[in-house]
Formats: structure tokens, C-alpha cells, sequence
């Protein structure tokens, strides 16, 4: 019996016709401005016995694998001699530059629906036609050509020839993972205090299609309490695929890790981790164009073999990995990457691959969606970072210097870049020099930018390599993505300083994008350490009552860490009345606990303030403190400081919320203790204060919204970083009054709660 490989006639013309270079990818984008109206428009056009938009689907049999092809045709239109298969394409470019062989892709994806076409109405030819639809003026270039049943039949013949050594792959992959996940046991001795729960509840999440928020304390093991049971649902075709989110390089690691367990165990189970394309990148500036980078040049005509080869033998693909093959076969890494995500069984990345609506998998279907399974660790900083991902901003000063620059030179980007700068000078004399919160778009603005677009991805499109009008294209271009979203849970942010005018239109509120965009993959699993209170976690991500919610005990005793409350005001008017005890506090407990200690902070100048008094009391105390913007090798410099305890105390400090406060694991004596300083409110501005009175308004207590919950989800990051493992012991000290507060006890952790107040 044929096996069978489920492919869009899109994906299948791509795989075996991509052809040439990567270039800096504003050529891809026309669609995203201007195609949807160029079809629309020319689909107005056909006549009554015309049809627009025709789902066509066929199988097709070779080397016993069964082919289902499916695809949606722009327009099939009928005459009284032929019948005409029309495929509608958009594009920046001038048409007189457009000839008839300019995209054998274009050709090849036509042929395809021309052929289905005959095979379902058993007729021997059709004539394949090509529109152009140039975005800004509108005008329309057409190729035809006639073809027969036989033609295309050989055609199709040689299309799936090319395609099939790649199909065939995947499914002996595919029959190896499923084989070995039937045998695959957990990949440790035995479950932790209650790991088996959180994993069968991830398991029924997955089986049910459902939406699990579980808030599983540091030790309880996430990282495999999660993958294993999704890997195990896998092998029960309950799903297809996973993709494991994070924002950490650490816990990326760790899902790497998990699955090479698993691997020792039996399991087969192609992951591809993508890394930021800055970081992968092998030239010296990450720069996207094949007359400077020779791994971008003629990508298109090699990635193919190199994916082949890659999948025949590697199964955990990571960094090293990819980069290696990526060498071997003179491809960019990060599309690399990127490629093989579409290939692979589990893909680790970032947030943004799933939600962010700039970089999201664009060729991944929905039904594949259907069968895709979205496990999010530290699910508590998708909430901001799903803010960011839905915000867009833009300044003045890019479109003023862009007029200036093509005035002259190039008419259409001159007087579109004017329009621009000129109704934010608008903006400058309705609010002066302040920055105001306004509930609605500022009228006309997005007109303007569409004209900018179309002018400037022309230009692109020719050749132009200008790194401004690149860059004043994709912020123009994701302010008019984002403005399609835009209701009452944005804001628009209007900032006037001197001769700068920024406009940002700001999501205060992401949890209806997050549930709209979740929804359309099989089940997801909400996970992090720090997901409380659950209930406001679980509404920011979009969830509601029907959703599944587990609450994991630490596996920890509460004897293995001392807490302690010293009941100072840390409000921003009494820190200098502060600085002497909490400085007292620290030389106290580095004598009577020794050991290597993090103290975190609210601000940088509360911190310099305290540390400066140490120094001042005992010259020869040697802190070693974070500053703004480190490096990577600093950061590392930083950490290595905390090498096991020595015969010295050693005293870190570190800005809470900050590199240091989450997302690294110091076990065992690497860090005797924690000191946290403050309630980790954010800073009062009219962002927070903004998003108060949404909340607010919405029914919700704004204050917490905005300020409480966010301020002690840092103080639960920073305080976690004390005990990682059974063996660990520690101490914490929460340095605020308002910790004292009915409020703030319920939010800690229960292994907190048993803790001595110290003198105020």
C-alpha cells in the first residue's frame, strides 16, 4: 500500500524551482502590501462564467508514495474555444523588466493547476496564462501558453521525480521516530515530587487539543516533564510536531539536552534549533546580499542538497551542527535553519518564530498548525514580549532625511517620505514638545506610509541598496501590519522632543492577538517557574475559564531555604534613609553565612548608591557589580566570578528584571543566597499608567495589572535563582515592607512563606 505525502502545489513548484540568491528580503513583501488588492482587482475582471479562487486537489502515485497535491488557482476563465488556467503575480518591478522566463516558479505552479484541471474534467488541453499587476500603477502584463494533457503529464512526471528523494527521506524518518517513541521509556530512573502529574497533564492537554497554564516551580524538571509526554503523543499520531519556545540561549540548551536523553534511550527524533541570524551568521556584518556574501549567493541553488544530506544523518540539530553542514555546502546558516524547521520533528526557537507577525513560518499550513503542539517555557515573558512583537514605531527624522536625500533623484520616494515628515510636523504643532497618549490613529497617517511602501519597495526591488531606506521600509512596513490590528487595546504614543517626533502605536493589552494566533495550532502548554498569580497570567495569554491549569508543589524541602523579610520602605522618596541598613544587612549576613551572594536592585542608582557605602566603610571589600549594556564576555566574566564558594565571601549585584536575575543556574555552592531589594514595581511613566486605566476600565484592578503582578514576577525570577537542585541550600532575604502586606504574602511561593522578620 502507497504511503502517502500530503504537499500544496506553492510548496512542491518552490522545493524543486527555487533558483538563485537571498537578497535582503524586501522583494518577498509586495504581496504583503499590495497583492491581496492586485488579485482582487483583476478578479473583478472575469466574467459571469468565470471563476476566482478555484480549490483544486489530485493524487498522484510514484514509487508507491501517493502524492495528495492540493491548491487554490486565481482564476480559471472559460471561452467559447479554450479554457484558460490564470495565475496572478504582483510585483514592484517595473513590467518592461518582467519577460516571459523571468520565473520558471511562476510557470511551474500555473502548469500544476492546469494539470489538475484536466485530469478532474478529462480534457486533453488548456491554455496557462501569467498576469502581472504592477502595485503602484496598476498595469497588467500577460503571458500565455497552450498546453496539452501529454505535455503536462510529462511535466508533472518530472516535477515529482525532483521532489520525491526529499519525500521519501522524510518518510523513512518518519517511520524510524514513530517506531522508537513506541519503546521509549522516561529517560530517568525515577519522577520527581510531582513530575508524573505535570506530565500526564501535558499529555491529556495534547490528546484533549486543549490549553494547558502550569506554574512548575525551579527542580520540578520542565524541560522533559513536558517534552517527553509530547514526544510520546507523537508516537500516538496525536500530533505532528512540536515547537518549544523560549527566549533563552539556557533553556534552548536544555531542550537540546532533554532530547539527547532521549536519544540514549532509543528515540529518533529529528530538532532543528534556530539561532538570531546575528549570531549565526559567518561574515563580519550580517548583511543579506549575494554580491557581498557568497553564503547568500546562488543559497537557493544549493540548499536543496544540503537539507538531503543533513537529514540523512543528523537528528539534534543544533547551532554547531547546522553550522557545520552550512559550511560544507556554502549555505547561509540562519535560512539554513530556517528550511529545516519545515523538515524537522521539533523545532527550538524563539517566541517570535510563532507570534511575532514579522518573522512567523509563513509556509507552515494551517491544518499542519492543527497538528502542532506549542510548548512555551518562561511563559511569563511572552506577555511583554508579545507587547513588543505588536508595537510599532516610527521617527521623524528617518523620513525627513530620506526626503532630503531623494529630492531630485527620485520623485515618487521624495514626495511620499515629504508626506510623512510632514504630518508629524502636523503632530508637533497639535501637541508641542510632550508626549501624549491618544486612543486613535492619527488620521491620513497610514495612507501615507502604503504610498512610502510602494515607492520604496520599487526601488528596493531595482537594485538600490540604501541601508536607511532599507530600514525606514520594515519599520513603515510593520507600522501598517500592526495598524490592521489596531482597536481599543492599543494606544498611540505621541513624543515631541526638540525636532523629533515619534509615533508609536503601543499593545497594552496582547492576550486576544496571542489566543488568535494560538488557536490555530493543536494544543498549547504555558509553562514557567514564575506563571502566578496564575489567573492573571493565564488572561494576559490569552486563555480563559475552559483551559486546563495545574500548580506544581517544589519538589524542594522548605528546610533547605532560610527566608527572611527585613521590612524597610523602598518607595523611591525614602531610598537615601535606606542606603545604611540595607548596607549593615549585607555585611551582617556575609558574616554570620558565608558564601558568594546576588543582590538585586530596582535601578542602577540605588545600587551604586548602596554599594559606593560599602566601599567607603571597608576599602578592601571587592564587589563585582553589573553595569548597563555588557557584553556577552563580560556577562560570562560576570558569572564565572561564581565559581564554588571559596574562603572568601564574594557579593554580586545586579539590577532586578535584568541578565542576571533570570535565566541563569548557579547550583550548589556557586550561590550561598539572594537579597532582593524592593518590589520590583516598574518605573511610574505614562506607558504603565496608561495601561492602568485600560485595565482599569476593562473591570480589572489597573494597578496590579500594570505595575503589582509584573514587579513581583522579578522578585520571583531573582529569588529562584537560589536553590537548583536537591542538594542545594540557601538563604533569601526581601528587603520591603510591603512584603509584610496580606497582598504580597499570598503571592509567594508556598516555601517561602515560613519566613523570620528581621529588625527594620
Amino acid at each position: 500500500m502507497p504511503q502517502s505525502v500530503k504537499i500544496s502545489v506553492r510548496t512542491l513548484v518552490e522545493y524543486v524551482f527555487r533558483s538563485g540568491s537571498i537578497e535582503s528580503g524586501f522583494k518577498t513583501t509586495s504581496s504583503l502590501i499590495e497583492g491581496t488588492k492586485a488579485h482582487q482587482t483583476i478578479q473583478k475582471t472575469y466574467g459571469e462564467a468565470d471563476a476566482a479562487e478555484v480549490f483544486l486537489q489530485m493524487s498522484y502515485t510514484y514509487e508507491e508514495i501517493d502524492f495528495m497535491v492540493e491548491g487554490r488557482c486565481d482564476g480559471l476563465l472559460f471561452e467559447e474555444d479554450h479554457v484558460t488556467i490564470d495565475e496572478i503575480k504582483s510585483t514592484a518591478k517595473q513590467l518592461d523588466d518582467i519577460k516571459k522566463d523571468s520565473y520558471p516558479v511562476h510557470w511551474a505552479q500555473a502548469k500544476c493547476y492546469a494539470y489538475m484541471y484536466l485530469k478532474k474534467e478529462e480534457k486533453e488541453k488548456v491554455r496557462v496564462q501569467l498576469t502581472y499587476v504592477q502595485v503602484e500603477s496598476g498595469e497588467q502584463k500577460r503571458f500565455h501558453e497552450n498546453c496539452t494533457m501529454a505535455e503536462l503529464e510529462e511535466f508533472m512526471l518530472n516535477l515529482v521525480k525532483s521532489y520525491a528523494p526529499y519525500a521519501k527521506l522524510r518518510l523513512e524518518n518518519l517511520q524510524l521516530r514513530n517506531e522508537s517513541i513506541q519503546e521509549l521509556p522516561f529517560p530517568f530512573d525515577h519522577y520527581r515530587n510531582g513530575q508524573r502529574n505535570f506530565a500526564g497533564a501535558v499529555y491529556k492537554t495534547i490528546a484533549d487539543k486543549k490549553t494547558l497554564f502550569a506554574n512548575a516551580p525551579t527542580g520540578t524538571g520542565k524541560t522533559i516533564s513536558t517534552l517527553f509526554p509530547a514526544v510520546k503523543a507523537m508516537g500516538e499520531e496525536k500530533a505532528e510536531k512540536i515547537f518549544y519556545l523560549t527566549a533563552k540561549t539556557l533553556n534552548r540548551k536544555n531542550a537540546e539536552e532533554a532530547l539527547s536523553l532521549m536519544k540514549e534511550k532509543g528515540l529518533f527524533f529529528q530538532s532543528v534549533t534556530i539561532t538570531a541570524k546575528d549570531k549565526v551568521c559567518f561574515k563580519e556584518e550580517t548583511r543579506c546580499d549575494s554580491s557581498y556574501c557568497e553564503f547568500a549567493d546562488g543559497y537557493f541553488d544549493r540548499i536543496n542538497d544540503a537539507v538531503l544530506d543533513i537529514l540523512k544523518n543528523e537528528s539534534i540539530m543544533n547551532r554547531d551542527v547546522i553550522s557545520r553542514y552550512a559550511q560544507k555546502h556554502k549555505v547561509c546558516p540562519f535560512e539554513f535553519s530556517i528550511d529545516l524547521a519545515y523538515a524537522a520533528d521539533g523545532v527550538i526557537c524563539d517566541y517570535n518564530y510563532v507570534f511575532d507577525p514579522r518573522v512567523s513560518f509563513k509556509r507552515l499550513f494551517e491544518e499542519q498548525k492543527k497538528r502542532t503542539v506549542l510548548l512555551m517555557d518562561e511563559a511569563h515573558n511572552l506577555v511583554d514580549r508579545a507587547r513588543g512583537m505588536y508595537s510599532a514605531e516610527l521617527q521623524k527624522s528617518a523620513f525627513l532625511q530620506l526626503s532630503r536625500e531623494y529630492k531630485g533623484k527620485n520623485d515618487g520616494l521624495w514626495r511620499t517620505a515629504k508626506a510623512i515628515n510632514d504630518e508629524m510636523l502636523k503632530l508637533k504643532k497639535e501637541y508641542g514638545e510632550k508626549q501624549v497618549a491618544v486612543p486613535d490613529l492619527p488620521e491620513d497617517f497610514i495612507g501615507c506610509l502604503d504610498d512610502f511602501l510602494v515607492q520604496a519597495e520599487q526601488l528596493l526591488a531595482s537594485g538600490e541598496s540604501d541601508e536607511q531606506l532599507l530600514e525606514a521600509f520594515f519599520a513603515a512596513l510593520q507600522m501598517v501590519k500592526i495598524s490592521d490590528f489596531y482597536d481599543e487595546r492599543f494606544v498611540t504614543f505621541i513624543d515631541v522632543f526638540k525636532s523629533e517626533v515619534e509615533v508609536r502605536l503601543f499593545c497594552m493589552d496582547p492576550s486576544q492577538l496571542l489566543f488568535q494566533t494560538g488557536k490555530k495550532y493543536g494544543s498549547r502548554i504555558f509553562f514557567s517557574a514564575t506563571l502566578s498569580p496564575l489567573s492573571y497570567f493565564r488572561e494576559m495569554l490569552g486563555g480563559g475559564e475552559e483551559d486546563y491549569v495545574i500548580r506544581m508543589p517544589s519538589p524542594y524541602e522548605k528546610e533547605q531555604l532560610d527566608v527572611f523579610i527585613q521590612p524597610l520602605s523602598t518607595r523611591f522618596r525614602d531610598r537615601e534613609t535606606t542606603i545604611e541598613p540595607i548596607k549593615e544587612m549585607i555585611i551582617d549576613l556575609v558574616d554570620k553565612r558565608p558564601g558568594n551572594y546576588l543582590v538585586f536592585f530596582p535601578s542602577y542608582r540605588y545600587m551604586t548608591d548602596v554599594v559606593d557605602r560599602l566601599l567607603e566603610e571597608d576599602p578592601a571589600f571587592h564587589p563585582i557589580v553589573q553595569h548597563p549594556a555588557m557584553s556577552e564576555d563580560e556577562r560570562e566574566k560576570f558569572l564565572a566570578n561564581f565559581d564554588t564558594a571559596g574562603e572568601q565571601s564574594l557579593v554580586g549585584f545586579a539590577v532586578m528584571g535584568g541578565i542576571f536575575s533570570e535565566g541563569i543556574d548557579l547550583k550548589g555552592d556557586r550561590l550561598t543566597g539572594a537579597v532582593i531589594i524592593g518590589v520590583g514595581l516598574p518605573q511610574v511613566g505614562l506607558e504603565r499608567d496608561t495601561m492602568k486605566d485600560y485595565f482599569q476600565n476593562a473591570g480589572k484592578n489597573g494597578y496590579d495589572f500594570a505595575y503589582v503582578y509584573p514587579g513581583m514576577n522579578k522578585v520571583l525570577q531573582a529569588g529562584g535563582r537560589v536553590i537548583r537542585s536537591e542538594e542545594d541550600r540557601g538563604t533569601l532575604v526581601l528587603v520591603d515592607d510591603r512584603f509584610l502586606s496580606r497582598k504580597y504574602v499570598e503571592m509567594l511561593p508556598e516555601e517561602w512563606r515560613d519566613f523570620v522578620v528581621l529588625k527594620g
